[in-house]
């Protein structure tokens, strides 16, 4: 495989006690020659301190969420590409902002991708604890991608994900908001893609319970129901 063929994008927004960590843990990644941070409108300094720490940033105006950030992050990336001379895309590993130093211990994750063996890999955490969305979205998420695919994740709404530049082109446009994760495994299942997951030992904050916790499930929930009801019909098989 190519000794650099992995950029490393990461949407962000208000992140600036653990952006810097984590792109110089993203940075340490076999493979990697290219870390890229998507600034969603943050109101503090998460831009200047991932520029600080060596990543690329292209920032939102405004939050556009998620979704939106890994567009515009796999657009620059791919712009990038045009004036670096390489002889063809990098793979997208996906990480979320708030990993810290953990970053570093994404490797195995791209590493399916790497080798031509998978179309995208999906983290499960080691450190269940911390894994991300509450139980009732989780359930929601994993049925639906089940009653779609035959398939079940053990944990669908990880955010943490690598692709080929050719199965993330095949997924678009991304289903917005907080559907993003849902709908991009069932539509890559449904075109016949190699999906599998890969545990790492990587951990993110915990999410709370106060009323913004709370806020943030409610509007998890609403996202991928409506990612799931967009996809209603369709049934794909895994390719192992």
């Amino acid at each position: 495989m190519p000794s650099s063929d992995l950029a490393v994008v990461i949407p962000a927004r208000n992140e600036s006690d653990r952006i810097r960590a984590t792109v110089a843990g993203a940075a340490t990644l076999d493979g990697v020659d290219l870390v890229l941070v998507v600034d969603d409108g943050s109101t503090d300094s998460t831009a200047a301190l991932a520029e600080s720490a060596g990543a690329k940033v292209v920032r939102h105006g405004r939050s556009r969420g998620k979704a939106a950030a890994m567009e515009t992050g796999a657009e620059a990336v791919r712009l990038l590409e045009q004036t670096d001379g390489r002889p063809g895309p990098r793979h997208l590993l996906f990480l979320d902002a708030d990993l810290g130093a953990t970053a570093g211990d994404a490797g195995p994750l791209a590493g399916p991708v790497r080798a031509g063996e998978a179309d995208m890999t999906i983290a499960v955490f080691t450190d269940r604890v911390k894994q991300g969305g509450h139980g009732f979205v989780v359930g929601l998420s994993g049925a639906g991608i089940e009653r779609a695919t035959g398939w079940r994740p053990a944990q669908p709404l990880n955010g943490q994900r690598c692709l080929t530049r050719a199965a993330f082109e095949a997924a678009r446009p991304l289903a917005p908001g907080f559907g993003v994760e849902t709908a991009l495994t069932i539509d890559l299942l449904c075109l016949g893609m190699r999906v599998t997951e890969v545990e790492v030992p990587l951990s993110h904050r915990a999410t709370g319970n106060d009323w913004q916790a709370q806020l943030h499930r409610a509007r998890q929930f609403a996202d991928v129901a409506r990612a799931l009801a967009a996809r209603t019909g369709r049934r794909g098989q895994r390719r192992r």
